[in-house]
């Protein structure tokens, strides 16, 4: 099958000298990429490389990442990649749990990330050059023809995506290349992404997210800017680097974020000459509501899908004046099936609350060295042709004439004296308060086994409970009042930008 490295591979051929990368220590080509890439495909094919072998990448987010990464698809083997800022303990139990038996990395995260595998430092000679360093190969030269893109099996594996771990120890999920190619070309499709479009990375290397920040963009001809994480994470910087390097799309954002974005009161047009953010990883709700779709002038498109179903399943065109009392996540992409059905696994009528299933060609391969746990998520497709699966993914959705909506998660939708209550409900009536810049909702049982919500807020300290509880009562009834209302100077978030709900309720209760 064709894959994305023959198409990065024939833009090099066509346009060598159209920027590729937009790093911080300049312009990267297509030309020069494709030249790193080779090199990297050499030193692969040397060390015997080929399909089902996993090759963990362990480098910042840069050339040489993006260059690794390709190469391992050349080769048609898989990659797993690394967040080089996590634990070193949490990083070898990706290791292992995935079965990469290559690390590429590079001297300096060499010693410090020993994980028991093959090493292949990148900034180190290369197996036929033994005076050269894998640095002389950005330099452009004579094509390599010996790494051209190989011919890949469609099912064989392309990459190794751990889960959140919100339900447990995180778990290694196995995509094929037929699902990463099949997806990352509706991506390009589906947003309009061309050789005029400037990407921003925002999501951080070890976040299957990243994938479609790097790849889809690439895919397209268009231009990737990476700049160092931390000019992500502070609003001003954030607003300063979309300005400088004249950034049109953002493939990758949180509502988390997007809702810290609208807060900055000194940033009055923070994504001017973006003319598409796409949001995913939480519910857009609380972001709607506090009036949040004024910050985006372009298209604002809502992203629903798990891991497991490579990355993204259904996507909804958020209106210019949306209904924030809804989440809706639209329509399924090309090729993905989605169902709502009851505990019976029949179909729920239209309009009725149900739990999500998705088939199609999205479904990963399972959970890698779990048989007993890909048996109870991936389950026979009743629905679908024989020998099909559907994933199970615990959320709970409707079928609306606007598409899928998301009622959120079962195990996160909790009962307060008999009702059943959503914590997104609570925290967008909090956002559309002046004061409040941030709100996270969060259950909590006292010592009577009362169940009762906790309100993490951020923005204006001197804003007293009363003036919260007297805006909330306009909307909200009893049951869905807040008892505790605690202030953040910052709501934390995990690596991959969502809130960090664990480390609220672990700080309120501790």
């Amino acid at each position: 099958m064709r894959t994305l490295a023959d198409d990065l591979a024939e833009h090099a051929a066509r346009h060598p000298d159209r920027i590729a990368l937009d790093t911080p220590d300049g312009p990267v080509t297509y030309g020069q990429l494709d030249r790193r890439t080779r090199e990297v495909t050499r030193l692969l094919r040397a060390h015997g490389v080929r399909p089902e072998t996993v090759c963990a990448v362990a480098v910042e987010h840069g050339p040489d990442a993006v260059a690794a990464m390709t190469a391992v698809l050349r080769c048609g083997a898989a990659f797993l990649t690394l967040d080089v800022t996590q634990p070193r303990d949490r990083l070898a139990s990706f290791v292992r749990s995935a079965g990469a038996r290559l690390l590429l990395t590079t001297t300096a995260h060499a010693a410090a990330l020993d994980l028991g595998t093959l090493v292949i430092e990148l900034d180190g000679p290369g197996p036929d050059a033994p005076d050269a360093t894998a640095a002389d190969a950005w330099h452009p030269t004579a094509a390599d023809t010996s790494a051209s893109p190989a011919a890949v099996d469609p099912h064989a594996l392309a990459y190794v995506s751990h889960t959140s771990g919100s339900t447990g120890e995180p778990s290694p999920v196995f995509v094929e290349h037929q699902a990463l190619d099949t997806y990352l070309r509706d991506t390009v499709r589906a947003f309009g992404l061309g050789q005029d479009t400037v990407v921003l990375q925002t999501a951080p290397l070890g976040y299957d997210a990243s994938l479609r920040d790097t790849f889809a963009p690439l895919l397209a001809g268009a231009r990737l800017v990476l700049v160092e994480r931390a000019r992500l994470l502070r609003p001003a910087d954030f607003a300063r680097t979309v300005r400088e390097h004249g950034v049109t799309a953002l493939l990758s954002v949180t509502p988390s974020f997007l809702t810290h974005l609208a807060g900055q009161r000194d940033l009055p047009d923070p994504l001017a000459g973006v003319t598409l953010v796409a949001s995913s990883g939480e519910s857009l709700r609380p972001f709607l509501t506090a009036g949040g779709r004024s910050l985006v002038p372009g298209r604002l498109v809502n992203q629903y899908g798990p891991t497991e179903c490579t990355m993204t399943t259904t996507r909804h065109d958020v209106p210019a004046d949306p209904d924030p009392a809804h989440d809706v996540v639209g329509l399924p992409r090309t090729g993905a099936t989605v169902r709502v059905l009851g505990p019976d696994l029949t179909p729920v009528p239209d309009g009725t609350v149900g739990e999500v299933y998705i088939g199609g060609t999205g479904l990963a391969r399972g959970y890698g060295g779990l048989p007993a746990r890909t048996a109870a998520a991936f389950l026979p497709d009743p629905y679908g042709p024989p020998g099909s699966r559907m994933y199970r993914t615990g959320d709970l959705g409707r079928w609306t004439p606007q598409g899928l909506r998301y009622e959120g998660r079962g195990d996160r939708q909790i009962k307060i004296r008999g009702y059943r209550v959503d914590p997104a409900e609570v925290e967008g009536a909090l956002l559309t308060h002046p004061a409040v810049s941030g709100a996270v909702v969060t259950p909590h049982t006292d010592d009577r086994g009362r169940v009762y919500l906790a309100a993490h807020v951020t923005g204006d300290h001197t804003t007293p409970d009363a003036a919260l509880r007297r805006h909330l009562a306009r909307t909200l009834p009893p049951h869905l009042m807040p008892r505790r209302f605690l202030r953040h100077t910052a709501l934390p978030t995990t690596r991959g930008g969502k809130a960090d709900r664990g480390r609220l309720v672990a700080g309120s209760t501790a």
